[in-house]
């Protein structure tokens, strides 16, 4: 049997030469990347800041030994998304990676899904850090957007529409299917892009944040329930969901009544973005939709306060809500 031969240890510099450094991009906001104390971004005069982080750890946010290419696209997926959430523009990010080993194999897989995801959103990487130990992710994104234009939680108000991108459960029917519950039917291929290379919504987020009458957004990562509340508990308003307006994923179809609204309603890792509109834009917000090649559905209203969140069936008949949506700590 002829052995593979064994690839020299790599120190943590010659880890982040080797797989992070690279040139800044010509004329973006990069002035200097990585390989000093500090990265230094311009961002376009007249514009805030818009910075963001997230963490994913092995076993929590990620199966042990998911496939390193996917993972390193959705680690800055996940980040590109909470910026698309605000409808700012990226301008780099940074990576802080704990390794039990720096493992060539993994990490050059790793490393090109990153950098790929980071090349089609004009997001370079500008700095970060590396040490050993239990597998995590963490990454800090930054971004630009108008003052004034920023999407966020607590603008909606009673009246507007309710509306979401793309479509919701795909990712938790494949997280079902992967587990082996009971209940989950279907062809884990099918799904299983939804969940592992989530797409973030930036040039939707953008389109929004330009059009007039759009008002409060947020990503959908913990559930379309669950992350919904966080805008009526911001915005001081409640919200009526209609089941029959929901967009539905051909993939969703096969399972009973009762799951396929769990997933569609509190599965959470969908990454879609969940915003509000005065009645008025309904056909800006189209063609804010059209413009991004993102499909958006309007789902529902935004009702006073005392009206709390209902999810009405076809008829127009609240039903029992059982689950909102994940909680790092509750679940």
């Amino acid at each position: 049997m002829v052995m593979p031969p064994r690839l020299p240890r790599m120190g943590e510099f010659e880890l982040i030469a080797r797989h992070f450094t690279r040139a800044a991009p010509a004329g973006g906001a990069v002035v200097l990347g990585v390989g000093d104390d500090c990265a230094l971004l311009q961002p376009t005069p007249g514009h805030q800041l818009a910075i963001s982080s997230d963490m994913l750890v092995e076993g929590r946010h990620f199966f042990a030994g998911a496939e390193p290419e996917a993972l390193g696209h959705k680690a800055l997926a996940v980040n590109l998304s909470d910026l698309a959430a605000m409808g700012a523009r990226p301008l780099g990010f940074t990576l802080a990676l704990a390794l039990p080993a720096a493992d060539e194999a993994w990490l050059a897989p790793f490393a090109r899904g990153l950098l790929a995801l980071a090349d089609a959103q004009a997001c370079p990487l500008v700095g970060g850090d590396t040490t050993r130990g239990p597998l995590t992710i963490s990454l800090t994104v930054f971004g630009e957007v108008l003052p004034g234009r920023a999407l966020r939680r607590n603008a909606a108000r009673a009246g507007d529409d309710l509306w979401i991108s793309g479509r919701t459960g795909e990712a938790r029917l494949a997280l079902a299917l992967r587990r082996g519950e009971p209940w989950a039917r279907g062809d884990l291929a099918e799904v299983q892009e939804r969940m592992d290379r989530p797409m973030p919504r930036l040039a939707l987020g953008q389109a929004l944040a330009a059009t007039e009458g759009v008002r409060a957004a947020l990503d959908v990562s913990d559930g379309l329930l669950g992350d919904l509340g966080h805008i009526l508990k911001a915005s001081g308003v409640g919200a009526e969901i209609e089941t029959a307006a929901l967009p539905l994923a051909p993939a969703l179809r096969a399972l009973d009544d009762q799951h396929r609204l769990d997933c569609l309603l509190a599965g959470g890792d969908d990454y879609e973005l969940l915003f509000t509109a005065d009645a008025s834009a309904h056909e800006a917000v189209l063609a804010a939709g059209t413009a991004s090649a993102t499909a958006v559905t309007c789902i529902g209203r935004i009702t006073p306060a005392d009206g709390g969140m209902l999810v009405l069936d076809r008829d127009g008949t609240p039903l029992p809500l059982a689950r909102h949506g994940f909680d790092h700590f509750a679940d």
